[in-house]
């Protein structure tokens, strides 16, 4: 579980390093006045993204788009890589196979989180404890009084909670089965609070059925 924790913390850092610099390109574009270029996950978008940069950037920007692409390829493959390990490990993780497969917009790598920090027996007495544990509940105050109420408290592995949270947003889909509740948050409140509470409700289902496959949980398959 710690060697698994240790490659998902890994694999989330480098994917927002990898955010990092395709807004580093976006910024290059805006200051310069150059198109807006959106899709860059394409093949061909590099070669495109090249031609533009020194059709309608200056050398120093050029430089910078071109530095940015060096480093977009070189963390995309380490994000590749990295993946095909965690994949791996989630397909003999029976934990993770479980929860990928009962709970909605729970792909393999999430479960694989959910696994390794909300897996084995007597991990939490409650699904409210474990909604604590990845960060998302709402805080009433802070210590110091100087924060408002109604944040999250952030507190917990960073990775699970961004992990919960991009599964959270998979019920903004028509075709996802508490698309209904999704979207009456999304209109009461706003997109950002209906997935985060969806991400609570992925939690408090994850820790029930871990509670239930206790140990076995962490078997391998």
């Amino acid at each position: 579980m710690l060697e698994c924790r240790a490659l998902l913390e890994a694999y989330h850092d480098l994917r927002r390093e990898h955010t990092a610099w395709i807004q580093r390109v976006h910024a290059v574009l805006f200051h310069q006045g150059a198109p807006v270029f959106h899709d860059l996950s394409r093949a061909d978008a590099p070669a495109e993204l090249a031609a533009l940069a020194g059709d309608c950037l200056s050398p120093a920007g050029r430089e910078q788009v071109m530095l940015c692409l060096r480093m977009l390829e070189a963390t995309g493959g380490e994000l590749d890589g990295l993946r095909r390990q965690l994949l791996a490990a989630a397909r003999h993780l029976r934990g993770a196979k479980v929860l990928a497969e009962s709970i909605y917009g729970v792909g393999p790598i999430t479960a694989l989180a959910l696994t390794c920090w909300l897996g084995g027996a007597g991990r939490f007495t409650s699904a409210r404890k474990a909604v604590r544990f990845a960060g998302l509940d709402i805080t009433a105050c802070s210590s110091d009084g100087k924060r408002s109420p109604g944040r999250l408290s952030r507190q917990g592995p960073p990775v699970l909670r961004w992990a919960v949270y991009e599964a959270g947003k998979t019920h903004a889909r028509s075709a996802a089965p508490d698309h209904a509740y999704y979207a009456a948050v999304k209109d009461r409140k706003d997109g950002k609070r209906a997935a985060l509470s969806e991400a609570r409700k992925i939690i408090r289902r994850a820790c029930h059925i871990l509670s239930e496959l206790g140990d076995d949980a962490l078997a391998t398959v």
